[in-house]
């Protein structure tokens, strides 16, 4: 009984890892090796590399979510009702306004 038991133990454990490795494999076979020269133009994911994603916010983002903010608890004030994520009502900005 207890040989029946470890051999059903190695059975199985050789076959997680069978798997495991065709999954792993399967990426790899997608994959093709082209040997000839590449075109000049730039594929969508290149291009889309090129621009950094901004770190900062510019001095209008800051005065649009000021602006926004403002909107926010004027509504708060005029109703007495908290705002819940997702009911955010529509907003227009004015980068002429006062700054904050």
């Amino acid at each position: 009984m207890q040989q029946m038991h470890a051999s059903l133990n190695r059975l199985l454990a050789s076959s997680v890892v069978a798997a495991a490795l065709v999954i792993a494999g399967l990426p790899a076979l997608a994959q093709t090796a082209t040997t000839g020269t590449t075109a000049s133009t730039p594929t969508a994911s290149t291009a889309l590399r090129t621009k950094p994603k901004p770190t900062t916010a510019s001095d209008l983002m800051v005065q649009e979510a000021c602006q926004r903010q403002k909107a926010r608890t004027a509504k708060f004030l005029q109703s007495g009702v908290p705002e819940k994520f997702g009911s955010e009502e529509p907003f227009v900005f004015d980068p002429k306004a006062p700054r904050c």
